[in-house]
């Protein structure tokens, strides 16, 4: 006869019934006997067996009581023995209560509490014993599975939970055989049976002095330290390079809750992980409400930026998204993607250009636009330095001409993504966004609110220093920076972007916001770091050479305009800046003599002129562009070899030099 799961439950429960009630009459039994060295006198017969029967009684309905029978014995732990003491001592009170009423003071006092301690050491240790033998069990039927042995950077709480959980899940793959912490209060310790062999920063030592002992071989080395900072997250990734052993890390205990186990999320440490920026709750009730009710045109759609407020946007379930790109390959894409992820969202993709008066008010009059997110520009610096002309039409007049076409149209809101290069600008391409901000500053506000949100690089966009630095790992090197005190502004992209959906639910009047960045970050760091992440030494394995700042560039970016005051806003990582209120009047005049600029391509005139709109700009290429050429500057050197630089060549962002024209 087969016997079903739930009858096998009801056999195993009944089990585990009989052996509680053996072990309530043996505790009381044996409780006699080592109060009378095993010799019972004839008299006291009938007290043990009305204890035996009392104690059964009474233990087993408080035992019931209290839940013990529903505690797990695969998975007994600390709050599970507190829950056997507290049956415990409960019972044996009413235990006590029960016989001093019925029996009175010829019952064996000593007992009582020898009873406590054996009952309380049986039921305890039982469970403790059938956990011991399960997880043996359990580790033997995964005997065949590979293992890697593993140590745990961090002997914290993530490290210890690590720890725990793979030590119950032998299908995970892993065996811990220890921990390496920094802090010097727990050295020496042992955290689960497992040591606390070191320090990071003499990881490599321990794992030398260890291999000459058994056991001390190691396949990974697993950081568990989710409240670190940058520096200690790459100097643990150095640290774990330097004993020539693979690194991984895990998310933070918080973002396990919601999600997959820990041992199931051991996996390799990007740059988002040593950026430093910690998680941020983006749950926005504003940025729901608003979407799920409104058409929202996306600009510069199929970009990096404009791509992920599609896909944030199409989540929200907004009554259309209407996705506009001037690069059909991209469009296409783009489409491809998002009908594939989100098959139940109302999507239009548009070919076109915001500079085409009449297509953007088609778009804008045929799916009665309520939002506008405009993430369409020319931003890549040095390409604008040598284009200033189209990069103007593009990032000022085509602003200008879709601003005023959502003006026309009723839309509700107009979002411009900035850019801190337009904070004290150096280059046109901060320029053209600096004027963008003024004149979108100076619409009329009455029904529709225009708002810039200014923000810094975004880790793997489009032409970022991050993809370069990849291609030129990959490629034996070298891996090419502009200057070693180069430093930037850093965020992930969907960080960016749900910043800019709550942005754009703030204020009321024509604003510019700027979002807190966090510390500004040396790109040779960047550098070295994703060096090491590749398995490689800086210098060593792959060169760093300094090819030079090039034009347009400054070592270090800013977030906040002389003369801006910031104001702080619902949301702790954006800030509203309040600066001198723009003239319309006089944006109209500004942007009248641009276009007549514009036709007869001069360049210090037009300089001169944008200087009148925004006199912080300080332009630093160093000649017109019709004449740049390849002009060699003087040789800099990077380990004692000369490099040389090319003054106006095209380059990415840590790109090296090439000679143009």
């Amino acid at each position: 006869m087969v016997v079903g799961s739930k009858q096998f439950s009801r056999i195993a429960a009944v089990g585990l019934d009989l052996v509680q009630i053996l072990i309530f009459a043996a505790s009381t039994g044996l409780a006699f006997g080592l109060r009378f060295d095993f010799k019972i006198p004839s008299d006291h017969y009938g007290f043990l067996a009305q204890g035996m029967v009392a104690a059964i009684a009474i233990k087993f309905l408080v035992f019931r009581v209290v839940g013990v029978h529903q505690l797990s014995w695969r998975h007994v732990g600390v709050n599970d023995l507190m829950s056997v003491l507290s049956a415990n001592l409960f019972g044996s009170a009413l235990l006590v209560g029960f016989l001093l009423a019925s029996v009175g003071s010829q019952f064996p006092r000593s007992v009582y509490v020898l009873d406590l301690l054996l009952c309380l050491l049986a039921t305890g240790g039982v469970r403790l014993m059938a956990r011991v033998y399960l997880e043996k069990r359990r580790w033997s039927a995964y005997s065949t599975v590979p293992v890697k042995r593993i140590l745990i950077y961090g002997a914290g709480d993530t490290g210890v939970a690590l720890a725990r959980e793979i030590n119950s899940n032998p299908q995970l793959g892993y065996k811990v055989i220890g921990f390496i912490d920094d802090q010097d209060d727990r050295r020496s310790l042992s955290i689960l049976g497992l040591p606390i062999l070191g320090s990071g920063r003499g990881l490599a030592a321990t794992l030398a002095g260890g291999s000459k002992r058994t056991g001390l071989k190691v396949d990974e080395i697993v950081v568990a330290m989710p409240a670190a900072n940058r520096r200690e997250l790459a100097e643990a990734l150095a640290n774990c390079q330097a004993a020539g052993v693979p690194c991984k890390t895990v998310p933070g205990l918080g973002e396990i809750l919601a999600g997959r186990s820990l041992g199931t999320q051991i996996r390799d440490i990007t740059m988002n992980d040593l950026l430093g920026r910690q998680p941020v709750d983006m749950e926005d009730a504003g940025v729901q409400e608003m979407i799920s009710h409104a058409a929202v045109l996306v600009t510069g759609a199929a970009g990096s930026i404009g791509s992920e407020i599609c896909r944030q946007v199409a989540m929200k379930d907004p009554q259309l998204l209407v996705a506009l790109d001037q690069s059909e390959t991209a469009l296409f894409h783009l489409e491809n993607d998002l009908r594939k992820e989100y098959p139940e969202a109302k999507l239009v993709f548009v070919l076109g250009d915001i500079r085409d008066k009449q297509a953007i008010s088609e778009v804008l009059r045929t799916y009665a636009i309520d939002v506008v997110y405009h993430a369409a520009a020319y931003k890549h610096v040095p390409i604008v330095e040598r284009q200033p002309f189209e990069a103007i039409r593009n990032n000022i007049l085509g602003t200008w001409s879709l601003a005023n076409a959502a003006y026309d149209y009723g839309v509700t809101k107009f979002v411009m993504i900035s850019s801190d290069k337009a904070v004290n600008p150096s280059s046109m391409m901060g320029a053209t966004k600096r004027a963008a901000e003024i004149l979108l500053d100076g619409m009329p506000s009455d029904r529709t609110q225009f708002v810039s949100v200014r923000f810094g690089n975004v880790l793997g966009s489009n032409g970022s220093v991050i993809p370069l630095f990849k291609k030129q790992i990959a490629a034996g090197g070298p891996v090419t920076i502009t200057h070693p005190s180069m430093q930037r502004f850093f965020m992930t992209i969907p960080e960016a972007v749900q910043l800019v959906l709550c942005a754009s639910t703030m204020g009321r009047r024509n604003e510019v916001f700027v979002l807190e960045m966090g510390a500004p970050v040396f790109i040779v760091d960047l550098a070295k770091q994703l060096i090491r992440l590749s398995g490689l030494e800086p210098d060593k394995d792959i060169e760093i050479r300094y090819t030079g700042i090039r034009e347009g560039e400054k070592l270090s970016e800013e977030l906040v305009v002389t003369g801006e005051k910031m104001s702080p806003t619902e949301h702790s990582k954006i800030w509203a800046l309040r600066g001198a209120c723009a003239d319309a009047a006089r944006n109209r005049a500004w942007l009248s003599r641009l276009v007549k600029l514009l036709e007869v391509r001069e360049l210090d005139s037009l300089r001169a002129h944008m200087r009148e709109l925004i006199p912080e700009f300080c332009p630093t290429s160093p000649l017109p562009i019709s004449m740049i050429a390849t002009t060699m500057s003087p040789a800099e050197t990077t380990h004692g070899k000369p490099v040389r630089s090319v003054r106006g060549a095209a380059v990415g962002a840590g790109g090296g030099a090439r000679k143009v024209g």
